[in-house]
């Protein structure tokens, strides 16, 4: 699957949603702004639209996908997944580790993803058959040897229902607790397709939270699934696994099925 038109634009896509994010980063919220507009759902709303109208313009039987705006249908078996700051909690706080998500699904599967982090900068690119990116350089995971030793990475333990956490406490439980992150949504996926973490564990994740991830963790040499171990797709029911090692994988599957 050649993808070099799309990869080009899905790079134009992140520009446009860059400059709509980057003017409402650490801004005050002034006090005459409506209950919703704060920096976060102007710039939200700012950068979705600004990627539909690129893709409306020059893929017209491709349907789209997007937190903000809602779902066209489009004829084409392609769909554009849009996540347009992933990590609303960051962006608020001023931290940057949020970032811009857009997904090719094609029948349902992703094939190209990419995560842009814009204010640092960093974009990686995951594309079906070919190395992620990160800057345009390869990046791979890393190896881990078994699961005392992983870095494990969540969101935030207040994600999980009672008992998604039951189940995750039971993995965290086998792994480095010393070393957990809390908090970063999608860029500890950039950081464990970096070679940084070594499992990121999610539940209640919708489909513009993952799909772009998939081939990014995947094109570095990890492996992304739901907690039975299953590949993602359109239709997966949000419970997310990304291991940097895929030889860990029965392990962190067994710790996740176990209650304590």
């Amino acid at each position: 699957m050649k993808l070099d038109a799309e990869i080009a634009l899905v790079q134009r896509l992140a520009d446009a949603a860059r400059a709509a994010i980057r003017p409402h980063f650490r801004e005050p919220v002034a006090t005459e702004r409506k209950d919703d507009a704060t920096p976060v759902s102007i710039a939200d709303r700012e950068a979705e639209e600004s990627m539909r109208r690129i893709l409306m313009a020059e893929c017209p039987d491709d349907g789209i996908v997007g937190e903000e705006l809602g779902t066209i249908a489009g004829t084409s078996g392609r769909q554009w997944v849009l996540d347009p700051i992933d990590g609303t909690a960051a962006f608020l706080a001023g931290r940057p580790i949020f970032g811009t998500l857009v997904a090719l699904m094609v029948d349902g599967f992703p094939v190209l993803g990419l995560i842009d982090q814009p204010i640092t900068g960093e974009r990686w690119l995951g594309v079906t058959g070919q190395p992620t990116t990160l800057n345009g350089k390869p990046i791979r995971t890393r190896p881990c040897k078994d699961l005392a030793s992983v870095t494990l990475a969540t969101t935030g333990p207040h994600y999980f229902d009672d008992h998604d956490g039951e189940h995750f406490m039971g993995l965290a439980a086998r792994t480095d607790h010393r070393r957990m992150v809390m908090g970063g949504d999608c860029y500890n996926y950039a950081m464990l397709a970096t070679g940084q973490i070594d499992v990121v564990c999610e539940a209640g994740l919708k489909l513009y939270d993952f799909a772009a991830l998939v081939p990014v963790v995947e094109g570095a040499g990890g492996v992304m699934c739901d907690w039975n171990g299953d590949p993602l797709h359109a239709g997966s029911d949000g419970h997310v696994l990304a291991l940097g090692d895929p030889a860990r994988l029965d392990d962190v599957v067994e710790a996740l099925s176990c209650h304590h």
